[in-house]
């Protein structure tokens, strides 16, 4: 392996851990691109071997690029105890999480939810779904009658009013963010090819297979594993599989005059379970994965808040799949507040939480489909 001997450090190993993130994310990366061992590790490096410098808006995306599996951690020469002191996986996190704190609006929130997304995300739950059993109580269907469903408890119209402007406008203040990080990256017009390429690339998660194909040591160090892509797959679609049983249902009632509730066999119960599973598996799957990963190689400041938002994912999955499963018993009517409780907890903390690196990351694959040309 070329040893790089010249190098424009001027900083001792204290200085250099006290820079800021942009600037921190500048030094490693200008010492990655003049020696080049991980160039086909993943998109970002083919990205940095571009440059011969790097401005703030190369940093934001390519930040944006990285999936932080750490194999180009594991591989480096200069991590410590060498003077250089590298640890581009932790580097990348702290500008990546700061590119969408700051864009979020109120980006206080955002802050606030990484710090302490656990007792934020449980006291959002506990506050709505306390709510939603009180409006079941002012109601005057009994919770005992066996042939009760949860739209004797809280009427579709109801719900409907409850969640469309609590999905919608979290949406728009993601687009108004994400908005914000396209200007940020100086990034182009749109064009339909670039678009295409970037899609095609977040379906597969490539960038989570290495450029050799046998995945990525997040986990461990000594071991590679397609264990977290397989487990982002599962989510990713468990979660796209939900939202379309739920829009199905809702083109189904006003559209069709098809009213719920609906049968096993029909679309948006097949879609709904099979969505559902699949994001449990795929969510329970990723807080393993965490836990068993080290955690100094992220921004270990946000790690509880990027946990949190695992695990109330987890919540909407399961606490649906279990409202199905037990929606005949007389607990239908807590099951249903906790469920519609976790759903709206996540609507609402969307925009601040780890969702919105979905969006990030589409809008930096975009630029790099841009930047190949």
């Amino acid at each position: 392996m070329q040893t790089i001997e010249i190098l424009n450090l001027d900083t001792n190993t204290s200085e250099q851990q006290a820079l800021k993130p942009l600037e921190q994310a500048r030094r490693q990366l200008e010492i990655c691109n003049a020696c080049r061992y991980c160039e086909t590790y993943c998109s970002v490096f083919p990205a940095v071997h571009r440059e011969r410098s790097f401005s703030d808006e190369n940093l934001k995306q390519l930040a944006n690029l990285c999936h932080n599996c750490r194999g180009c951690y594991y591989a480096c020469q200069y991590t410590a105890p060498h003077e250089f002191d590298l640890n581009l996986p932790q580097a990348l996190a702290k500008v990546r999480q700061e590119s969408w704190q700051d864009n979020a609006y109120p980006a206080a929130f955002a802050k606030a939810f990484h710090k302490s997304g656990a007792a934020i995300g449980a006291a959002v739950i506990v506050g709505f779904a306390a709510l939603l059993w009180l409006i079941q109580l002012m109601g005057t269907h009994s919770t005992t009658d066996s042939q009760a469903n949860f739209y004797d408890l809280l009427s579709h119209n109801l719900m409907v009013a409850l969640f469309m402007p609590a999905f919608l406008l979290p949406l728009v203040s993601i687009a108004f963010s994400v908005r914000r990080f396209w200007q940020d990256i100086d990034a182009e017009p749109l064009r339909l090819i670039h678009i295409k390429g970037a899609f095609a690339s977040a379906a597969k998660m490539k960038n989570l297979a290495a450029g050799h194909g046998e995945g990525c040591n997040y986990e461990d160090e000594d071991r590679f594993s397609q264990a977290r892509r397989y487990f982002h797959q599962a989510t990713m679609y468990g979660f796209l599989l939900c939202f379309a049983a739920t829009s199905t249902a809702t083109l189904m009632h006003y559209l069709l005059a098809m009213a719920a509730p609906y049968d096993l066999t029909s679309l948006p119960k097949i879609l709904g379970i099979i969505g559902g599973i699949s994001l449990s598996i795929g969510t329970a799957g990723l807080a393993y994965l965490k836990l068993e990963a080290d955690k100094s190689l992220g921004d270990t400041q946000v790690w509880g808040g990027e946990m949190a938002f695992v695990l109330l994912l987890f919540f909407v999955s399961t606490s649906g799949l279990a409202l199905y499963w037990f929606g005949q018993s007389p607990w239908l009517g807590e099951l249903l507040a906790l469920h519609l409780g976790c759903v709206l907890a996540f609507f609402l903390l969307m925009p601040y939480s780890k969702m919105t690196h979905g969006f990030y990351r589409l809008a930096a694959l975009i630029k790099e489909e841009q930047n190949k040309v």
